[in-house]
């Protein structure tokens, strides 16, 4: 398993274009992939469980991969988080 924190630096937080961004990445990997928000743990490939967390600026939230390619996953959601100005 392999997880990273990362800082919510978005002015609208994890609303829902840039949760479809997430969700749409974290799909293409096989991994079991989860956000951790406020001690709420949900399945990071689906956009209904991404956007109940109400995520938003200045937020910690935690990303956990486990799987074959949780590697992968964890450096590409770090680069869509990182590309579309959303966490660091």
């Amino acid at each position: 398993m392999v997880e990273k924190q990362f800082k919510v630096t978005a002015e609208t937080g994890i609303h829902a274009r840039p949760a479809t961004l997430i969700v749409q990445t974290a799909s293409r990997f096989d991994s079991e992939i989860h956000l951790e928000f406020k001690d709420k743990k949900v399945n990071l490939k689906s956009i209904m469980g991404v956007m109940s967390l109400g995520v938003g600026q200045g937020a910690d939230i935690k990303i956990s991969a486990e799987g074959s390619d949780e590697s992968d996953a964890l450096k590409s959601l770090e680069e869509t988080l990182k590309k579309e100005g959303l966490a660091e």
